[in-house]
């Protein structure tokens, strides 16, 4: 465990690049199950969840190693499914996406429930009815919360997704690439990692049309190839840098992103008041502007306001003049985090579990915080740098688990963070 002690009210500037995306880095190496090639990723974030993928790949006998800074090669040939890493599957959320991979070559796995944040209820029901349709069997042993899972073979079928569930996407799109005949995805996300990851796979020999759209196509083929593939501009780590920014009246530069993966943030962005520039590759954030409420923040699915960022608009509401509404709709366990702010000084009223009504201006006081997930550790990390006097964030290792060395990083732009393991 280790804490973040923060001296706020710096100012901070310079230029940061963003990293690769979490979320498709780390199904990438789910992906790597498909062949028994190399599959090299470059543009891999040094996140926690990465790291994590990577040993469940080793426990099961296959290669996993940083070959560069930002690379990653992985190799399955030789995988034992029976040698899998129970424990390290129960701490993380993202594992989940090695179930469709694993079915589709090795037609049995025992998967305990994964884990990863505490952000809500979110079941594996839409995962389970994909799978069925697909030829999979399932027995829930749970006593000890694993699933067996197996199949004689999976078939391609016509599947109706039960909700717009990013991993549920992920998980039968892999899945499907090895089935017999053509699986046809509905309801499915259009997220832009989803997307990427839905052109390795072709790259990689899949034949998949669609990409992008909510309904997939998959014929299923009998073999894939390994690949090089780089990972997209993580676009929540360029929204965050850049709420960070705006919310500490910073001019930063926010490089290496994809402003069409943000076009609802950048919006949101012009309602704020936030004075900014965009380029091709870049996002700068200037000084000056006055920040005003926006009438209602609601998150959505792609390319709506990803649930991931918020929290940290919460922050930025607070430096706002007037009430903003903050509507969650994703997950019902999001606002975790508005206790921590309230302890700031954050004048947050929460109306029910969906909603919070922000009112700023409001000065923020450094006390003691405790982050409850990695968007939340984000989240406490900003508001510590624009408040005043020492903020100390407990459990900050939760940042390590998307951010590549968040300390560092922000220390190149002047400001006054230290990390202290206890």
């Amino acid at each position: 465990m280790s804490q973040l002690i923060i001296h706020g009210r710096k100012k901070l500037s310079g230029e940061i690049e963003v990293r690769g995306a979490k979320n498709e880095a780390t199904k990438l190496v789910a992906a790597a199950i498909l062949t028994d090639e190399d599959v090299v990723i470059k543009n891999a974030p040094r996140i926690l969840d990465l790291e994590k993928m990577m040993d469940i790949i080793k426990s099961m006998g296959g290669r996993a190693e940083w070959t560069a800074e930002h690379e990653v090669t992985l190799n399955c040939h030789n995988l034992n499914p029976e040698t899998i890493d129970q424990k390290l599957v129960k701490k993380l959320r993202a594992s989940v996406v090695l179930m469709g991979p694993m079915l589709a070559r090795f037609k049995k796995i025992d998967f305990p429930t994964p884990g990863g944040c505490i952000i809500g209820n979110r079941p594996l029901d839409t995962h389970f009815e994909a799978f069925k349709k697909m030829g999979v069997a399932m027995e829930e042993d749970s006593a000890n919360n694993i699933y067996h899972l197996h199949t004689d073979g999976l078939i391609g079928t016509k599947i109706v997704l039960q909700e717009f569930s990013v991993t549920a996407t992920e998980n039968i799109l892999m899945a499907s690439c090895l089935a017999r005949g053509k699986t046809i995805i509905k309801i499915a996300a259009t997220e832009p990692h989803v997307e990427d990851l839905t052109k390795c796979l072709n790259k990689m020999g899949a034949k998949i049309s669609g990409a992008g759209t909510h309904t997939l196509e998959i014929e299923g083929v009998e073999k894939l190839n390994g690949i090089v593939h780089e990972v997209i501009p993580d676009p929540v780590e360029a929204g965050t840098f850049a709420i960070l920014a705006a919310a500490t009246r910073s001019e930063i530069k926010i490089k290496n992103i994809n402003p069409d993966h943000l076009d609802l943030v950048l919006e949101k962005f012009k309602e704020f008041g936030v004075n900014f520039e965009v380029g091709n590759n870049f996002l700068q954030i200037k000084k000056g502007g006055q920040l005003r409420a926006v009438k209602k923040l609601e998150t959505n699915i792609y390319p709506g306001i990803p649930t991931d960022l918020q929290q940290p608009f919460a922050v930025l509401a607070t430096q706002a003049s007037g009430p903003t509404l903050i509507f969650e709709k994703m997950f019902d366990g999001r606002f975790n985090y508005v206790s921590e702010l309230q302890k700031m000084g954050a004048n947050i009223q929460c109306l029910d579990s969906s909603r919070i009504l922000v009112t700023g201006p409001t000065p923020l006081i450094g006390t003691e915080v405790k982050s409850f997930d990695l968007r939340a550790g984000a989240t406490l990390l900003i508001a510590g740098l624009l408040a005043d006097g020492e903020t100390t964030i407990d459990e900050a290792e939760l940042i390590d688990r998307g951010y590549e060395d968040i300390v560092g990083r922000l220390q190149k732009l002047g400001a006054e963070i230290e990390r202290i393991d206890i």
